[in-house]
């Protein structure tokens, strides 16, 4: 019964493909391994659409996959060395010629995984795409890890106050203490000299904290991150082949340690290393931990070379503000069909309807924040507008969160993607865009939030 329901199944395939899609001989472009702590990507890039199965092994734990109408080749077997040893997910895999049109792919798993299959058509550098998602069954809340360092931030704040009053006291005036006579010295008169007494000392109570204080320990400011594309999605590419991707992550991580480096602030990074988020979960991610702010980063490219200077854009409800703003969001907005989601999943589906539910609120405060770190920002280099843009970028649409992308320079002009490899430029452009997000926090403090712990 199962080998007929099987059969039945590669027949469906068969049908709803074509006899002229299906045939043998398809060539194996390239492989890929995206490792991640959230989930790891395994993608065999062919000339023509592949058609596969799989299946979950136990005892011990394996993914099994069999790609139907294909030989082994040397392409297929390079995906053995893909696999890297810091891999959360994949301890190895083997290749080989299960039956004479099927090859076999055996991955070897470090913990029980969730596969997710899908197929991609051709897009941007990318021909046929076949992909497998492996997710953990047992998912990290990332409230868990929020907590933990919430509660650290809490105690080096109450420490940083300890120490600050314990040196404020440290330097009240004491009287001077006369020198201790020597054994048998004499004192006026001849008569020996009574030893000295010091006089007590109370020291003065140290204040107790002021309500502004404990406000500040125990509301922690949540930034979220969102370096721009990674993975499948390379981003815009400079003249001598600088990745936006890798930049904008560079400069991301930065950004994190500085904020993380402020009494009161932490940093939740949507993405920490080179893989595919795609745009729905980015949101997510901040919405799960609550975010105070959302900041998208970006080096993008424009027809030509001639564009430079940053911007910061916005959400719009009604329209772009400009040409060139729009442009940008339907470019940035296409990341989703580069990098590779899956559209069959129904939870992405609904979210996406969710984070349509913009508020005039959240771009009120977008746009409050977005001046502060524009502003700031032009003191380091150009900026492309004086004024934070709007259009419909559909990673801005968390109805809840103040949310700004970043455009720290275009990647596309020569002199500005030099600039961006330029540690110390990234450096500067950091603290601008820290500094634009402190004064914003400073005028509009967020409002309280129930504690966690």
């Amino acid at each position: 019964m199962k080998r007929r329901e099987a059969l039945q199944g590669v027949s469906f395939l068969v049908l709803s493909l074509g006899a002229a899609e299906l045939a043998f001989g398809a060539s194996i472009v390239a492989v890929r391994v995206w490792p991640a702590a959230d989930y790891t990507r395994v993608t065999i890039e062919s000339d023509r659409p592949l058609a596969a199965h799989h299946l979950m092994a136990q005892n011990p734990e394996r993914l099994v996959i069999d790609i139907d109408n294909l030989e082994l080749s040397p392409a297929l077997r390079d995906l053995v060395g893909k696999v890297r040893p810091d891999d959360p997910f994949i301890a190895g895999v083997r290749v080989g010629q299960y039956q004479p049109r099927v090859v076999r792919l055996v991955f070897d798993l470090k913990q029980s995984v969730r596969p997710e299959q899908f197929t991609l058509m051709p897009v941007a550098a990318y021909q046929h795409r076949l992909v497998f998602d492996l997710y953990p069954t047992q998912a990290t809340d990332p409230m868990v890890a929020l907590v933990a360092e919430k509660a650290q931030a809490e105690r080096e704040a109450a420490q940083s106050v300890q120490d600050a009053l314990g040196e404020l006291i440290g330097k009240v005036d004491k009287p001077v203490l006369q020198p201790a006579p020597a054994p048998g010295a004499m004192g006026p008169g001849g008569s020996p000299s009574p030893a000295p007494t010091a006089p007590l000392q109370t020291p003065a109570p140290p204040p107790p904290p002021s309500r502004e204080l404990k406000d500040r320990i125990n509301r922690l400011i949540i930034v979220a991150i969102d370096p721009g594309h990674g993975g499948e999605d390379p981003g815009a590419i400079g003249p001598s082949g600088l990745r936006e991707k890798d930049v904008v992550l560079q400069v991301a991580l930065q950004l994190r340690d500085r904020i993380n480096k402020k009494p009161g602030m932490r940093a939740v990074m949507t993405r920490d290393a080179d893989f595919f988020v795609p745009l729905y979960d980015r949101v997510n991610k901040a919405r799960r931990v609550q975010a105070d702010l959302f900041i998208s980063i970006h080096a993008d490219a424009f027809f030509t070379p001639e564009a430079r200077g940053a911007s910061v854009f916005a959400l719009s409800q009604s329209g772009a503000s400009s040409a060139a703003a729009r442009w940008m969001a339907k470019k940035e907005n296409a990341a989703d069909v580069v990098g590779g989601v899956n559209t069959n999943v129904k939870d992405a589906q609904v979210l996406k309807a969710l984070l349509d539910m913009s508020t005039a609120a959240q771009i009120k405060d977008s746009l409050k924040v977005g001046s502060e770190v524009l502003r700031n920002i032009g003191k380091v280099g150009r900026l492309h507008k004086r004024d934070v843009e709007q259009a419909g970028f559909a990673v801005l649409k968390a109805p809840d969160i103040p949310s700004i992308l970043v455009e720290t320079a275009f990647i596309s002009n020569p002199t500005e993607e030099q600039r961006l490899r330029d540690p110390e430029y990234q450096e500067r452009l950091v603290e601008a865009i820290f500094t634009g997000v402190e004064r914003y926090f400073a005028k509009n403090p967020p409002l309280s939030r129930n504690r966690t712990s």
